[in-house]
């Protein structure tokens, strides 16, 4: 399907209907309204389509006979997007307040192309005087974190600025370098897909700014629960493929001692809190999945097109800071 639309939002649902309803309300209270909006429904159960085109006639809704995982949710939306310019990701449980889409689509005017891909500013709804996160920050050992996550709003202010990625929960990505990266890796299902594609993005070259007016409170896991054992099996899976797949030229062979401390730091540490079973099977389940990740890794790296050092610089490289920062990835 083709489209002269210049912004499309594509929300990816599963079983998200206690909150749909407040996101597309807010959605539509845009003072930038979207040209399109379209939600994909990964097969759910709870009446949530029903609700949707009852309530909002004019979002697409694309109904999936089984659930394909956030990752290939979105892949699938951005493909019925067509030839639009910009896609704006919005999580079902995350409500963006008025001017959002307005300030992320005037940061990517003013902005583009030194910059392809845009963070909003996100709160922990029910605390919003506390943030979510201000931009994901990657560190060289392969983990990741939201920063600002927990951090009480007053204390910090945040100019617009460079961060390694944007969080998918609320984000925008210019849909012709989104399709030329290969879109999210659908093997990832969930979490930690919007890191690798930013990786792979920024491989390419690309940049992401932080925009402070793009305000959205967000939830955070409102369907598989803040630190379930299925967030943490598909986080702790993922990014290690994240890492094999994207870390360029000497930098992998560097960092890879950091990358093996960080993954025995986190059995240790999901073992202490009683979730052994779902850290070890991520990390086996890793392990397994290494011959694709490696077939996965050469195409990636051909396409590179930035110096190793230029990658570096974009990331956190104390080797204390995922162990004292406050971090949260889902």
């Amino acid at each position: 399907m083709s489209s002269s639309a210049r912004v499309v939002v594509v929300i990816v649902n599963w079983n998200s209907g206690k909150y749909l309803n407040r996101c597309l309300t807010a959605l539509s209270c845009q003072s930038r309204l979207p040209d399109r909006t379209i939600l994909v429904d990964n097969a759910s159960t709870d009446g949530s389509c029903t609700l949707v085109e009852r309530l909002f006639p004019t979002v697409e809704v694309i109904r999936l006979k089984e659930n394909t995982g956030f990752a290939a949710g979105n892949n699938r939306a951005v493909e019925r997007a067509g030839d639009c310019e910009w896609i704006a990701f919005l999580n079902p449980d995350a409500f963006p307040e008025p001017a959002w889409l307005a300030a992320l689509m005037e940061a990517a005017d003013r902005s583009f192309p030194e910059f392809s891909m845009f963070a909003s500013h996100l709160l922990r709804h029910g605390a919003e005087d506390e943030l979510d996160g201000t931009g994901d920050v990657y560190h060289v050992s392969g983990l990741a974190w939201r920063r600002d996550h927990g951090v009480k709003g007053e204390s910090v202010t945040r100019e617009r600025g460079e961060v390694f990625a944007p969080c998918a929960a609320a984000a925008l990505v210019r849909r012709e370098e989104f399709v030329e990266a290969g879109g999210f890796d659908e093997t990832f299902f969930c979490y930690f897909e919007d890191v690798d594609l930013a990786f792979r993005l920024r491989l390419m070259g690309k940049r992401c700014l932080y925009v402070p007016g793009a305000v959205v409170s967000h939830v955070g896991s409102g369907t598989t629960r803040r630190n379930s054992d299925f967030s943490v099996y598909h986080g702790h899976r993922n990014l290690v493929w994240c890492y094999i797949q994207n870390m360029p030229g000497t930098l992998f062979w560097v960092f890879l001692p950091q990358h093996l401390l960080a993954n025995l730091a986190a059995l240790v540490w999901f073992s202490i809190r009683g979730q052994m079973g779902p850290v070890f099977r991520a990390k086996w389940s890793a392990l397994l999945g290494l011959p694709r990740a490696i077939n996965r890794r050469k195409s990636v790296q051909e396409g590179r097109r930035v110096r190793p050092g230029v990658l570096r610089r974009a990331m956190a490289r104390g080797w204390w800071l995922p162990y004292t920062s406050s971090r949260r990835r889902s």
